[in-house]
């Protein structure tokens, strides 16, 4: 479903750009909260489901998450607007769990099917028999296939091999994006999250196709610091390029300024930080200290190598992510009384910046679809906008842009060891989804990496995949190769602000 605009995803907009409305406009904060869920839902008969009240229920929760509160219990009364004074405040740290199901809202769909249809046409040669390693599969007097749900394993090798397609294997959709093996059932047969395997990548969310699952936002705090003053500048992922029809990053910080930022900054400035640093400490410790070095700068990536793998969470690069590295540099050049909201395609980025050890440096983290909702809220026009030469932060190569896709954070550290030692050899290996990276790691912990630098991206295709991005990740892929082109400069040894990364640490 990535990159199609869905029902599930209009409604999210909706409810983006009605709680950016409430925060901008000021209003009396708890009657106008309760209007949400009408407003967002109109009308007497529900279209997406039995009842329109279940719709507003389901938007209630949805708009109350979107403010940073918690879901309500299901089995006692209380409002929508219960423990707003809680959210009109100008900071304020995701509490856990980030991510959540809406029960109500979920399908209770089965785990995990493997189903012969009607389109069976009851063939000669029956490789689904062949082939199934539990002899799950007998046949009816008309020579159609019947699976032994008691046997069957679920493999899905007679689905492989079906001539006319006819075996489907089903899988809950969110159980199927999650790498973690993180999404179980309750008892009533709906998803729950392990919250002791979740890593907060948010494929689930975006997979679900009955938009049960939320993650928590900060929208709402981020607009009242700006209305209350506070100098606020955005730091934003370069994933961005493309996620705005008609936003080109000429135009970025004019429309960024319309929704009252102070001015906008790229991360890529601290990804050329990043890459500096990785490309040390692997020059530094590979081979002699440690088999190999694994990047840090996703964090779904790091968290899910240290949970799993905790005796290799030493082979992960000690260097600071991107994010961390701008907001520092920002607040080192403007002053440490400004505030940092970072932007970009990530979930498991609201979960870094609550770290004790980050609070200082980035203040909020928003989506880019949150983003637009605070876009739709003011009505920016981007056709209307003037382009800008950039400012002094702009100073960023095309390596450390190309961070945004699979592979380009390894191919940024790789060229950054090479201009500091032509002479030395990096071996490479990539994983893109936590599933692959998972594998990734096996096989470094049997020895087979020895010697190699490995990027691992929790999201398929990268940081264009992440779970808050608006645009399709392949067509966005495309858009970064002509906005790295654009760049200054190509590699992060060219960064000007290298000079600042002793202070950063």
């Amino acid at each position: 479903m990535r990159g199609i605009y869905t029902t599930v995803t209009d409604i999210r907009r909706r409810v983006f750009t009605e709680v950016a409305r409430l925060s901008y406009e000021g209003q009396d904060y708890a009657h106008e909260m309760a209007r949400l869920p009408y407003k967002i839902i109109p009308g007497e008969v529900g279209t997406h489901r039995n009842s329109i009240f279940l719709e507003r229920a389901i938007v209630s929760e949805r708009v109350r998450l979107a403010m940073g509160l918690p879901l309500r219990p299901i089995d006692e009364q209380a409002p929508i607007n219960a423990g707003i004074e809680n959210s009109v405040i100008a900071q304020k740290y995701y509490d856990p769990p980030l991510v959540n199901i809406i029960k109500f809202a979920c399908s209770a769909c089965p785990p995990k099917l493997v189903q012969v249809t009607e389109m069976c046409r009851g063939c000669l040669a029956h490789p689904c028999n062949d082939v199934c390693p539990k002899n799950a599969i007998h046949f009816t007097p008309g020579g159609h296939s019947v699976i032994d749900q008691d046997k069957c394993i679920k493999c899905g090798k007679c689905a492989e091999v079906c001539p006319y397609h006819a075996i489907v294997k089903m899988e809950r959709p969110c159980a199927a994006a999650c790498g973690m093996n993180a999404i179980g059932s309750d008892e009533l047969g709906r998803a729950r999250i392990d919250y002791d395997k979740c890593v907060s990548c948010g494929m689930c969310l975006v997979n679900c196709p009955f938009g049960a699952i939320v993650d928590k936002g900060q929208i709402f705090q981020l607009i009242q610091s700006i209305r209350q003053g506070d100098k606020v500048y955005a730091i934003m992922a370069p994933a961005f390029v493309s996620q705005f029809p008609g936003l080109t990053p000429a135009k970025l910080q004019a429309a960024m300024r319309q929704l009252g930022f102070a001015d906008t900054v790229e991360v890529a400035i601290g990804a050329d930080l990043c890459t500096i640093e990785e490309a040390k400490d692997f020059m530094r410790e590979v081979p002699e200290h440690q088999p190999f070095m694994a990047t840090s700068c996703c964090p779904s990536w790091s968290m899910m190598a240290k949970k799993l793998f905790p005796e290799l969470a030493m082979n992960i690069s000690m260097a600071l992510t991107p994010m961390v590295l701008t907001a520092r540099l920002l607040k080192k050049r403007v002053g440490r009384d400004v505030k940092v909201a970072f932007i970009g395609p990530c979930a498991a980025k609201k979960l870094e910046a609550s770290r004790r050890t980050i609070r200082s440096d980035v203040d909020f983290v928003l989506t880019f679809e949150e983003l637009m909702g605070m876009f739709e809220a003011r009505e920016v026009d981007f056709e209307a906008l003037e382009a800008a030469e950039g400012d002094e932060f702009d100073k960023a190569s095309a390596d450390g842009r190309g961070f945004a896709v699979t592979g380009g954070v390894a191919q940024a550290v790789v060229n950054a060891i090479h201009e500091l030692d032509p002479a030395r050899e990096v071996k490479v290996a990539s994983a893109q989804g936590l599933a692959e990276c998972k594998k990734l790691l096996m096989m470094a912990r049997a020895g087979k990496y020895n010697g190699y630098l490995l990027e691992g991206m929790g999201c398929p295709g990268g940081c264009m995949g992440g779970a808050g991005t608006l645009a399709d990740p392949a067509k966005a892929a495309a858009a970064l190769t002509r906005y790295k082109a654009e760049a200054p400069m190509q590699r992060s040894t060219e960064s000007p602000y290298e000079i600042d990364l002793g202070f950063l640490n």
